[in-house]
C-alpha cells in the first residue's frame, strides 16, 4: 500500500457532479477553469487530518510545495517540507519518488488516476469527461468560495468525497475525504498560467534508486 500522503494526492487532484437543472457558480467556474487554463503552476498548502484512535485527539500533519500541470494529462506535485517528494505523471506513467526511502514507484498512469482528484487537472477539458467518473453537484457557499461536490462513480472506498472552491473564477481549495476518515486540504496560492513546458513533467529515476513497478 502507498504511503498516506500519496494516496491522498492520488485520490487528491478531480471533481464530480450529478449536474442540477441549472448550473450554479461552482460549475459554472469548474467548466470554465477546465477550458481556458490549459496550464498553470503555484504553492500549495496541504493539511492532513486523521481521526484520533482509543480517545486520543486527531492528529495533523501539514506539508508544502508546488504544484505545476499542462493539460491534458501531465503534472507535478513537488513537496519540500517537511521532507521532499515528487509525485509525476508524464502523461504515460505516474511516479512517485521518495528521496528518503530510495525508492521510485512507477505506475500505469490512466489506471492510477481514473477515480481520483488528479483528474480535475489533468483529465479532459470539460465536464462531460468528468463526468464519465464522478457525479457532479453545486456545492453550498462557504468561506467566500463557490464549491463543486464530487462522488467517484468507483466505490472501491479509497475516496469518499472531494470538494472544489473557486473564488472568483479562481482554483483555490482541493478537499478529500477518504475511505479511512482522513480529510485533507489543499489550499493554492496564485496560479501562474504560463511558462509550463512538457519537458518539466520528464521523470528519469536517480542512479542506484530502488524501482518499484506493482
Amino acid at each position: 500500500m502507498m504511503p498516506t500522503r500519496r494516496s491522498i494526492v492520488l485520490a487528491l487532484v478531480a471533481a464530480a457532479l450529478a449536474p442540477p437543472a441549472v448550473a450554479g457558480e461552482g460549475l459554472r467556474a469548474l467548466e470554465a477553469f477546465l477550458a481556458n487554463v490549459q496550464q498553470g503552476r503555484a504553492s500549495f498548502t496541504q493539511t492532513v487530518t486523521a481521526p484520533g484512535r482509543d480517545g486520543q485527539p486527531p492528529r495533523v500533519r501539514t506539508s508544502r510545495g508546488e504544484f505545476s500541470f499542462l493539460r491534458p494529462d501531465r503534472f507535478r506535485f513537488h513537496y519540500t517540507h517537511p521532507f521532499e517528494q515528487d509525485i509525476v505523471a508524464d502523461g504515460q506513467t505516474l511516479w512517485l519518488h521518495d528521496p528518503d526511502l530510495n525508492q521510485v514507484t512507477a505506475r500505469r498512469q490512466a489506471e492510477a488516476l481514473a477515480h481520483t482528484p488528479a483528474a480535475l487537472l489533468a483529465a479532459g477539458a470539460d465536464l462531460r469527461a468528468l463526468r464519465q467518473a464522478f457525479e457532479l453537484r453545486e456545492g453550498e457557499p462557504r468561506e467566500g468560495l463557490h464549491w463543486v461536490e464530487a462522488t467517484p462513480t468507483s466505490r472501491d472506498g479509497a475516496i469518499q468525497r472531494i470538494a472544489v472552491g473557486f473564488r472568483d473564477g479562481r482554483l483555490e481549495v482541493l478537499e478529500v475525504l477518504d475511505g479511512f476518515g482522513q480529510r485533507s486540504v489543499l489550499r493554492f496560492g496564485p496560479l501562474q498560467t504560463a511558462g509550463v513546458t512538457a519537458a518539466q513533467f520528464r521523470f528519469q529515476p536517480p542512479p542506484g534508486v530502488e524501482v518499484v513497478r506493482p
